[in-house]
């Protein structure tokens, strides 16, 4: 691994660990001071992860991207933002990034390194959430990035706090994430046997995003606004 990527991969390690830190640390401190109401826990869950989305995607978009996300790396990959000599190291970085996190979070509040979720999510209804947020994260990310890219940290931590509320999934739309969260048996956890089926969904998502905004926006379309 050139000194380059090894950056770029460091930036994607840290930027995905501190998301996870967000996602289940939020959650961790919405269940004990909501006492109990499940709503204000989301909403505290959702506010958390949407702001340290906006922080994170401004401070490392300029390194590695800002992916945080195995999808979008391979997204890019499609479209020829990234090389796909370099998608391995990014999604080695994403996934240990994404585990420390959820080990980080834990840790800061007095709970097991790591431990198996209990938390069930399940059914089809959830699968297919699963496909409509990661589909929409795709074309948010997809869009704004060819067509606005200084709008996108907000583009995405605005659809990703909204995608919390309006999918049945509570909108993990990151496999990364997915695999990570079935070690923290918190709100913010999903059981290790629930993952498949929602990571399948979030590929099948970004592939129909990915392939769309390829028709929406051609490459002439992209010189232009470049």
């Amino acid at each position: 691994m050139n000194l380059d990527l090894a950056r770029r991969a460091t930036a994607e390690a840290i930027g995905t660990a501190i998301l996870l830190a967000a996602v289940v640390g939020s959650g961790v401190m919405g269940e004990r001071l909501a006492g109990g109401n499940v709503a204000i826990v989301l909403l505290a869950n959702s506010v958390a992860t949407g702001a340290a989305l906006v922080a994170l995607i401004l401070t490392f978009s300029a390194i590695s991207g800002a992916h945080f996300n195995p999808l979008v790396t391979l997204s890019e990959a499609w479209e020829r933002g990234l090389s796909w000599h370099d998608v391995p190291s990014y999604f080695v970085a994403q996934l240990i990034g994404a585990f420390a996190g959820v080990a980080l979070a834990h840790l800061m509040f007095g709970l097991p390194l790591l431990f198996a979720s209990q938390r069930a999510r399940s059914g089809g209804a959830q699968i297919f959430s699963e496909l409509v947020a990661t589909f929409g994260l795709v074309c948010v990310v997809r869009g704004a990035g060819q067509l606005r890219a200084t709008a996108t940290p907000f583009a995405v931590a605005a659809y990703i706090t909204a995608a919390y509320w309006f999918t049945a999934s509570t909108s993990f739309a990151n496999p990364a994430v997915t695999l990570a969260r079935t070690a923290s048996d918190t709100f913010a956890g999903i059981r290790p046997a629930d993952a498949p089926g929602f990571i399948a969904a979030q590929f099948l998502g970004a592939i129909i995003a990915t392939a769309l905004f390829r028709w929406l926006i051609p490459k002439s379309s992209k010189n232009r606004a470049a």
